[in-house]
């Protein structure tokens, strides 16, 4: 074969076998320098055959050639797409659950950012008792848990809503402004489970963007901030809880009869407070003075307690002092602060003549006031050991006529009507 046809023929041949060798080679499809040599080569054959006549075996096999490393090219680029698609896809989805990760949920808040959009709400859960479970029941079950409630938290808040992992045992979700409250209520309903020894809740916080926020860290910090104020209130509440059933239990060893007074002081006092309007926080406060303004009667002898006729001067020194011991002991507890001032008070008389600091008028406390009729009530209705008990009537009469002097007339009046509402046959203002 003359020379002129034999080369280009062999170059050819050299670009199908770089081709070849670059095909064989392990991996995932990349374009290598083989199939670039390949076509360097075989493009030089081309040029050739365009300055003049060319073995058409050569030409074919050029052309070739080139076909196969473009089809390369365009494999590897699909390739390489795909690749991209899923490693964005990874980028933004937690591993675990399959949920959107922090970072999906810091891309998706900065799109409600816009203060002319619709906006939408963020909620931001954290698990009670998820490091319980894991303890029990090990970190597999732990992360089938997490599978679960995930699941549960998108079925809840979708097709509208979203739902994320922040991390660890924390789940957010984004949801429309117009459904946060049956948002809400459903994601704390698929966060929570039960079971044979666990329960699994949710504390949460929420945060209305652009409203309340103006950048996607403000608007976690907002929700972040609200959610763990929601769980300290929540073991507040608990540790209340414990100390009230001690000091309960405390009261009614120290005289029988005690606890059942603070209940039904309670009762009354909390009602009358709503008939008066106050605030929740302040009926809360209300309530836990009412049911504790005798809890100092624990540190009163028992020889006063006992005394049958009219107490001595000595006595009713000791008395006196119940309200200031009851005050000391809630004051330790912070959640019972307000509450201990209302027991230190509860004892004042409107006149000025009430212990154990003669307060007068409205620099009693309002939940003082209050406490002191409901007392005086459930006192002269139960009766006393050395006073047999009066009926309801005869009891509202006795504080109506004390009203102005020892009582506040506008509670003794909404005590009234607070007994009207339970028996409106029998009283009257």
């Amino acid at each position: 074969m003359p020379a002129h046809v034999l080369l280009p023929v062999a170059l050819c041949a050299g670009c199908c076998g770089l081709l070849a060798v670059g095909a064989l080679r392990p991996g995932l499809p990349r374009v290598r320098w083989t199939d670039g040599l390949a076509a360097a080569l075989a493009a030089g054959v081309l040029a050739v055959a365009s300055l003049g006549n060319l073995n058409p075996l050569a030409t074919g096999l050029a052309t070739g050639c080139l076909a196969v490393v473009m089809l390369r090219v365009i494999l590897t680029f699909r390739h390489h797409t795909r690749t991209l698609q899923v490693s964005r896809r990874e980028a933004l989805t937690d591993a675990l659950t399959g949920l959107g990760n922090r970072r999906r949920l810091l891309s998706d808040l900065r799109g409600h950012l816009d203060p002319k959009g619709d906006g939408c709400v963020l909620m931001l859960f954290d698990l009670n008792g998820f490091k319980a479970y894991n303890d029990a029941f090990g970190h597999a079950a732990g992360d089938q848990l997490l599978v679960r409630l995930g699941r549960a938290l998108a079925e809840a808040v979708g097709p509208e809503g979203r739902a994320y992992r922040f991390g660890g045992d924390e789940f957010c979700a984004l949801v429309p402004g117009r459904r946060l409250h049956d948002s809400e209520a459903a994601a704390l309903q698929a966060l929570s489970e039960d079971g044979r020894g666990f329960s699994i809740t949710a504390a949460h916080g929420v945060a209305r963007i652009p409203v309340e926020a103006s950048t996607a860290s403000s608007a976690l910090k907002l929700a972040d901030q609200r959610m763990y104020a929601a769980k300290y209130a929540a073991r507040t509440s608990r540790a209340v809880s414990r100390l009230r059933d001690v000091l309960g239990d405390v009261l009614e060893e120290r005289e029988r009869g005690l606890g059942d007074h603070a209940d039904a002081v309670a009762r009354q006092a909390r009602r009358v407070g709503r008939r008066l309007d106050l605030a929740d926080d302040d009926l809360d406060d209300l309530a836990w003075a009412a049911w504790l303004h005798d809890i100092g009667m624990a540190a009163v002898p028992d020889a006063v307690l006992a005394e049958p006729g009219p107490l001595s001067d000595e006595a009713w020194r000791l008395m006196r002092q119940h309200t200031v011991i009851g005050e000391r002991i809630l004051s330790r507890a912070p959640a019972l602060r307000s509450a201990a001032a209302l027991v230190r008070a509860s004892h004042e008389r409107l006149d000025g003549q009430g212990y154990p600091d003669g307060l007068k008028g409205d620099a009693i406390p309002l939940g003082a006031r209050v406490v002191a009729v409901c007392d005086a009530f459930d006192a002269l209705t139960a009766g006393r050991p050395h006073r047999p008990p009066v009926d309801v009537e005869a009891a509202l009469d006795e504080l109506l006529r004390c009203a102005g002097t020892q009582f506040d007339r506008r509670v003794v009046e909404a005590l009234v009507a607070v007994m009207a509402e339970d028996a409106p046959a029998h009283v009257s203002a």
